[in-house]
Order: structure tokens, then C-alpha cells, then sequence
């Protein structure tokens, strides 16, 4: 049969929050899964610039998409969709936010289903439900499947790491636990976060803001596999590659399946899925909950970096493929 991908995006989640929202389901299932802890976003860590670069697998200042309202790309980079559809597969995105229509043409999908995470309630809830639904119905080689409440209704509305956020991430790998039960056991699930926050605000250069979690689990993924330093860019091309698309040009991501992997690094400790690396790794883990600042306090600054912000992540000097030029 052939190889089928489904991309959950979990808008606005830190990974300490994966490990400490108290959702004992999907801390079990992490110990199926390959993943990293710290993979890294890109600057602007915003919502749409960050979408833009997991679908187009380069910078905001080559996509050119800086803020949460998108403008036509001066020099068009072809997207995941675009590069999926030129290889014949059939795609479906199911979404809570509007402004994701741009991530691709529609004539390069299929299937289109949103609900409107500011007119309704419990919205990563139905829309996962209409996904499993078409998954189950329709057998799509690729779903994009983007879960808003966490970053809408959890970071800003009560800040990241707040009593709120924490539930609002449990119900967000709810669903994801009922994805991985409720449909075909082919399919590779790819979870992932856009970005993460700090108090009520995210877009800067910290790095509760920019550490994301890539965490992967279905036939072609290795339990246990450490995934190490990765980027939200090496998302698009880890998907062609599995789907036996090709990348674009300009892409400048890596794909990271099991067969790129020279060395052994599987987790095999009890503790798998609390990692030690992990804490060494980031000192500003918390494994608490977020505590609101003292009266009088002001929040912390934001640090918005220049438009043009984004560094690139140099190749590994162990790494076999040639890097695309932007």
C-alpha cells in the first residue's frame, strides 16, 4: 500500500507543556513515537510566517510573509501542497483559522473543511472529528490537520503555561490520541507546534517562543528514535519524501526518515518520554505551572526581532544531502 501522511499542528505548544499537561494518554504513546523536543521555529515566531516556512521549507525573509496578514510572494516558492499535487496525491486540510487559506491554491486540494475558531465553541474537537471522518471515508494521501484553541484560547487569552493553557493542550493531544486510534494504521502521523509563548505574547527570539516539538509516529518512524536538532522546515521535505514527491528547487529543509540517520540514538530507559537532554538542553523548562506576575509587574518586554530575522541552520558535516540554494 501506499504511503500516507497525516500533519497535525497544534497552534501556540511548547513541548514542556506536551510533558506536563497531565495527559497520561499521549505520555504513554510518546514512547511509540520518534521525536524531538527542541526542534526550533523560525523568526517571526508568528503564526501564519511560521506555517508559511513549514509549508514552503524556507525563511520568512525568502517567503516574504512577516506578520499574520499574507501578501503574494514576489519570488513564488512552491509549497507542500503544490509539490504533492504535481505528483498526483489526493490532499485535504481541515482548519480553525481562517487566515491558513493561503498556505496553498485551492486548486491544489482536494478537500477544504473549516470551523471558525472565533464564532464557535470546541473547534479542535469538531474538526478533528470531520477529519477522522474523511481519513476513514476518503483515504487521502496527505491531511493537514490544524488545531487552534491552544494558542487562541490558552496563550493569550490566560497566558502561556496558565492553568487554562495547560488544559486547553491536554484537550488538543486528546485528539491527537483519537487520530492515531481512530484511523488506518499506514498512515505516519507527524505532530508538530508552529510556535510557543511566554506569558501572554509570543513572536520574539526566547526560546519558549521558537522550541517546538516534532514528534512522529507510524510505520516509517523508529520508537524511540531521537531526532535531534531539526527545524520546522525540515517538515515539508521529511512528507515529499515519504509520499515519493520530489522537493522544491528552493526548499532549504532536510527530511529526516530513518534511512538519513548514520547513527544509532535510540531512547531506550524507562524514561523515554522525559528525556534528560531535554532539561539540560532548556534551563527555562518549567514543571510547574505558569504562575501571573505580581501586582505592579509589567510583562516582560517582547524583543520582536527585525522583519528580516530568521538565521539559517547550517547543514551538519555528517549530513550526506547537498543543501538546496534559496
Amino acid at each position: 500500500m501506499a504511503n500516507k501522511v497525516v500533519l497535525i499542528l497544534v497552534d501556540g505548544m511548547r513541548p514542556d507543556a506536551v510533558l506536563n499537561c497531565g495527559n497520561e494518554k499521549m505520555k504513554e504513546r510518546i514512547n511509540e513515537c520518534a521525536y524531538t523536543l527542541h526542534a526550533r521555529t523560525v523568526m517571526p515566531s508568528v503564526t501564519l510566517p511560521c506555517h508559511m516556512s513549514l509549508f514552503h521549507s524556507v525563511d520568512p525573509d525568502r517567503h516574504g510573509i512577516l506578520t499574520n496578514t499574507y501578501v503574494p510572494q514576489v519570488r513564488p516558492v512552491e509549497g507542500l501542497y503544490e509539490r504533492l499535487d504535481l505528483a498526483g496525491k489526493k490532499n485535504a486540510m481541515f482548519y480553525t483559522w481562517e487566515e491558513l487559506r493561503d498556505l496553498a491554491r485551492m486548486d491544489h486540494i482536494h478537500r477544504l473543511e473549516m470551523y471558525n475558531q472565533h464564532k464557535e465553541l470546541d473547534t479542535d474537537r469538531k474538526i478533528t472529528t470531520a477529519a477522522i471522518k474523511y481519513i476513514n471515508e476518503e483515504n487521502p494521501d496527505f491531511l493537514f490537520l490544524y488545531l487552534g484553541e491552544t494558542d487562541e484560547r490558552g496563550g493569550h487569552d490566560t497566558g502561556w503555561m496558565s492553568e487554562t493553557y495547560m488544559k486547553v493542550v491536554s484537550n488538543a493531544l486528546d485528539q491527537v490520541v483519537r487520530v492515531y486510534n481512530e484511523i488506518p494504521a499506514d498512515y505516519d502521523v507527524i505532530l508538530t507546534a508552529d510556535h510557543g509563548g511566554h506569558d501572554r505574547i509570543h513572536g520574539t527570539e526566547l526560546p519558549e517562543d521558537m522550541t517546538i516539538p516534532i514528534i512522529c509516529r507510524g510505520p516509517h518512524f523508529k520508537a524511540g528514535r531521537d531526532l535531534g536538532e531539526r527545524s520546522i522546515k525540515d517538515i515539508a521535505p521529511t512528507i515529499v519524501d515519504l509520499l515519493g514527491a520530489t522537493p522544491a528547487r528552493e526548499w532549504e529543509g532536510h527530511s529526516f526518515l530513518e534511512k538519513y540517520f548514520r547513527i544509532s540514538k535510540i531512547r531506550t530507559d524507562e524514561s523515554a518520554s522525559l528525556p534528560s537532554e531535554f532539561f539540560s538542553a532548556m534551563p527555562w523548562f518549567s514543571a510547574v505551572p505558569w504562575k501571573p506576575r505580581g501586582e505592579g509587574e509589567g510583562p516582560r518586554a517582547s524583543g520582536r526581532a527585525r522583519p528580516e530575522g530568521g538565521r539559517r541552520r547550517p547543514a551538519l558535516p555528517d549530513d550526506p544531502r547537498p543543501r538546496c540554494a534559496a
